[in-house]
């Protein structure tokens, strides 16, 4: 095991931790929102694919403030972030993309076909061409910006911490949670409904990473997630609104959550299967032995 141990190097100060989070992730999403704050305030005429596009970038400046942050404070590269060793296993990446998004296409293709009349059909070809090259351009950036920080960065410097895998799954996959509280869907469904599928996210991206020993499966998955949404389904209370192939009307936050735990109840088990996880390691503490 390589990942969460490779911050078992006396580089774990708490206000490295700070300036990380602090000025390489909030601070490096500030100082990205300065064009759509620009835009926002200007005459210049906006669309949702541009407004999606403004707040991608805002993420991808904090993902690159991030590994510079992290490089410059704890000697860590990006890729011993992302699993402990010199290389990223792209592959794996992909795959896990692709596992996601076919559950995801499954479930989309049988909710419509049992309830048709909750989805609207908003076909724009324009739109959505230049929707589909922003989605994968860009929301892989984001996405690895979240991944980085809360199933790498933080949970290497708690498994440094605690000498537990099993707080380096918890911590991160709940701070992840709180981290969407203002998202409009917890506006709209309440904490208690929607807050949950965040959470669940968090910890079943955080057990992934910790069992295959690197965040790369994660990151696929993340990915795939967010960049099907943003193509296929919007929603008046999604926090991003874009020119997506369908809106729905009604979200049934319960039904959705069952869904979430289902499918990833799913992948865990394939994933087990097909990288022979041993989820015993779980239990083990976290020392230099295992390197």
């Amino acid at each position: 095991m390589k990942f969460l141990e490779r911050a078992l190097d006396g580089q774990n100060q708490g206000w490295k931790y700070l300036i990380v989070c602090l000025g390489g992730f909030f601070g490096g999403q500030m100082l990205g929102s300065i064009p759509f704050a620009v835009v926002s305030m200007s005459s210049i005429p906006t669309s949702k694919n541009l407004t999606f596009f403004l707040l991608m970038l805002s993420t991808a400046v904090a993902l690159f403030f991030t590994i510079y942050l992290i490089k410059m404070l704890h000697n860590r590269t990006f890729s011993e972030t992302v699993n402990g060793r010199r290389k990223i296993r792209f592959g794996r990446i992909g795959f896990g993309a692709a596992v996601w998004a076919i559950l995801q296409a499954i479930y989309l293709i049988t909710d419509y076909s049992l309830n048709s009349g909750n989805y609207v059909l908003q076909l724009d070809w324009g739109k959505l061409i230049v929707l589909i090259i922003l989605s994968l351009c860009m929301m892989p950036l984001q996405t690895t910006s979240e991944e980085l920080l809360f199933r790498g960065y933080l949970a290497q410097g708690i498994a440094a911490w605690t000498k537990s895998r099993w707080l380096a799954i918890l911590i991160p996959g709940l701070l992840f949670g709180l981290m969407h509280i203002l998202n409009p869907e917890v506006r709209e469904f309440g904490f208690w409904l929607a807050m949950p599928q965040y959470v669940f996210f968090g910890l079943l991206f955080g057990l992934v990473s910790v069992l295959d020993d690197g965040i790369e499966l994660a990151v696929g998955m993340h990915a795939a997630n967010n960049i099907f949404l943003s193509i296929f389904i919007t929603h008046s209370a999604s926090a991003l609104q874009t020119n997506a192939l369908f809106e729905i009307q009604t979200i049934d936050p319960a039904k959705e959550l069952i869904v979430l735990v289902v499918s990833g109840l799913i992948v865990l088990i394939f994933f087990a299967r097909r990288y022979k996880w041993d989820f015993g390691i779980l239990n083990q503490k976290i020392n230099n032995k295992s390197l």
